[in-house]
């Protein structure tokens, strides 16, 4: 708690209008402190120490950009195929970059390398 007092502070003076001082005057127990913490929302202060820039992603923020992710990779597939037969295939789209990854790739999105553009006897099979 020490390492993250000031942000602890600002919170509870933020949210609650509570100086963490009462703690320390014996005013607010231990369980009260750790019930506010607890529920403080994720723009908070102690969230950002924690958690850096993470804690400004929700779920919905990671499945909104995984989703866009998927419509540029079938978007590239989509040009890929249907590119003239001597015309370059076109560069391999990059995901978009999540907090804490600092060279923007996501485990399961699209290799550095770019895959050889499906033909038509593959598509077939996947259509078959």
């Amino acid at each position: 708690m020490e390492e993250h007092a000031e942000a602890l502070e600002a919170d509870l003076l933020r949210y609650y209008g509570t100086d963490l001082l009462d703690w320390h005057r014996g005013r607010l127990s231990s369980r009260r402190v750790a019930v506010l913490v607890r529920h403080l929302p994720r723009e908070s202060a102690l969230a950002r120490d924690l958690h850096g820039e993470a804690a400004d992603w929700s779920v919905t923020d990671h499945l909104l950009a995984h989703a866009v992710d998927r419509l540029a990779e079938a978007n590239w597939m989509f040009a890929a195929v249907n590119r003239d037969e001597d015309a370059d295939p076109p560069d391999a789209p990059e995901p978009l970059p999540r907090p804490g990854d600092a060279s923007g790739a996501v485990a399961g999105s699209t290799p550095a390398a770019a895959p050889d553009p499906p033909d038509a006897s593959d598509l077939a099979l996947f259509f078959s």
